[in-house]
């Protein structure tokens, strides 16, 4: 039986408390990531009953509100005190460091050939072992992330592969086609489970494992989000998600919240449990949606439109954050990333004119723009242990890609010549003392050179008297 069973037959109670105390503000919840948004404010973690009511009275707004109030210094409370002099303020502190944009260097390390037509979606384990990539020539292939070799070919869908997921333990592969079927497969076999999940009636867009590995979600162009019991191979859950096909499904990291997204321009939050539908967003513009992304800390949904646009929404006020552009995306449905880094946190996206772009995700600035595809670049994934890229396009390719940043630093670095050793003034009468001594040196050589024994005149004179008081008859005879 599944862990979500019981709750169709089980009334919602008005405070899930056991889903609340998954956001507590503890230190078991508190993102392991940074939010990029995180300077500027401090956002509490969603809570379903919250985005209940924000969904029942969409009138309500920041600014009715009452404000927080303003800090007061320790000079303006203690006005009142005798003596109290009003320059005495309390001390401001250190100022935080100057916000420095990060620098990207990535460039291609492989190039992965052997789909026959184009590929549609790329994923890395989340291992940073493996990665998958799904082509509209209805297979699957499993390369090595370090090494970039072929491991194997998954075959058997009987219509192009639109969306490929990876299980949390990096050993189930499950894909989507457009034959309308949901394969789950054993990755180091490379062979298919024997039950496969059908139910959707029409092409399979989009999938997601929930971070338990129990469940798995799904989009289709039948305007349909389904949530598929895995234990027991059954559909556990149909809802009617969106009015046109959806592009989209993601889990939240905790599990508790899926997002979906669709052509309709509506961005939507359900909980996993109930199958409620917690909040819809859209853009005043309403522009297609075609693929979201939760944030690694879980507090905003990245979504990428039609419009030549990524958006950053805070999915609990319903407010766009930031808004990334540079690319192009006006056709096709395009898909990006998140790469975290350890110091700062970026926004990848491929383009239709075949080129890769890497924002900052906190100035909105394109950091880098690479380029290495024949054609539309239609998905990037990234790994966050490792901060390897890999890309996938119409040219059939799949694209590795690592920043070299550092290792050019320390190579520029290294290959800088050595600045020039100091040397001390010298004085002038150590430089006369110098000379003398060298004119000296010159003297002695010039008469060692000038006699057959390399001796000096002197030298020989002085050797020849001893030699004489040595030998003579007197000096014998005592």
């Amino acid at each position: 039986m599944s862990d979500f069973d019981s709750a169709e037959s089980t009334p919602i109670p008005e405070r899930p408390r056991k889903r609340q105390r998954i956001y507590d503000d503890s230190e078991a919840s508190t993102p392991r990531y940074s939010s990029p948004d995180e300077v500027e404010g401090d956002h509490k973690p969603a809570r379903p009953s919250t985005l209940r009511r924000t969904h029942r009275s969409r009138s309500a707004s920041s600014d009715e509100r009452s404000p927080r109030p303003k800090y007061r210094s320790r000079s303006a409370s203690s006005s009142g005190s005798a003596g109290a002099s009003p320059s005495q303020t309390p001390d401001a502190g250190p100022s935080p460091p100057a916000y420095k944009p990060p620098q990207l260097n990535y460039k291609q390390k492989f190039i992965l050939r052997g789909h026959q037509k184009a590929v549609s979606q790329v994923r890395i384990s989340p291992d940073g072992c493996w990665i998958a990539s799904a082509s509209a020539d209805a297979t699957i292939k499993i390369w090595s992330a370090t090494t970039g070799k072929h491991m194997r070919t998954l075959e058997g869908h009987l219509a192009g592969i639109s969306a490929i997921a990876w299980s949390p333990d990096s050993n189930t592969l499950a894909s989507g086609s457009d034959d309308k079927i949901i394969r789950l497969w054993d990755r180091a076999s490379g062979i298919p489970y024997p039950v496969p999940l059908i139910g959707h009636h029409n092409y399979v867009f989009s999938l997601a494992f929930s971070p338990k590995g129990n469940m798995l979600a799904s989009g289709s162009f039948d305007e349909a989000l389904f949530l598929w019991d895995l234990r027991a191979r059954k559909l556990m859950r149909s809802l009617p998600a969106h009015s046109d096909p959806i592009g989209g499904v993601e889990f939240v990291r905790d599990g508790t919240l899926i997002g979906s997204c669709s052509t309709d321009g509506l961005i939507r939050v359900w909980d996993t449990a109930t199958g409620q539908c917690l909040k819809t967003i859209v853009h005043e513009d309403n522009p297609s949606v075609t693929t979201i992304r939760f944030s690694p800390n879980g507090r905003f949904i990245l979504a990428f439109t039609l419009d030549s646009s990524i958006r950053l929404w805070d999915y609990v006020s319903g407010t766009c954050k930031k808004t990334y552009q540079g690319h192009t995306n006006l056709k096709y449905s395009l898909g990006g990333t998140f790469v975290t880094g350890a110091t700062s946190a970026y926004i990848a996206s491929g383009s239709e004119d075949g080129d890769i772009f890497f924002w900052d995700a906190k100035t909105k600035e394109v950091v880098q723009r690479v380029s290495g595809h024949d054609g539309v670049v239609f998905w990037v994934d990234s790994c966050p242990m490792t901060g390897l890229v890999v890309s996938g396009g119409m040219d059939g390719t799949v694209r590795i890609w690592i920043d070299t940043y550092e290792d050019d630093t320390m190579a520029r670095e290294e290959a800088a010549p050595p600045e020039d050793d100091y040397k001390p003034k010298e004085d002038p009468e150590d430089e006369n003392m110098a000379v003398k001594q060298e004119n000296i040196e010159d003297n002695e050589e010039k008469y060692h050179n000038d006699t057959p024994t390399g001796r000096s005149p002197s030298h020989e004179r002085s050797l020849a008297r001893s030699q004489e008081q040595v030998t003579s008859p007197e000096r014998m005879e005592h």
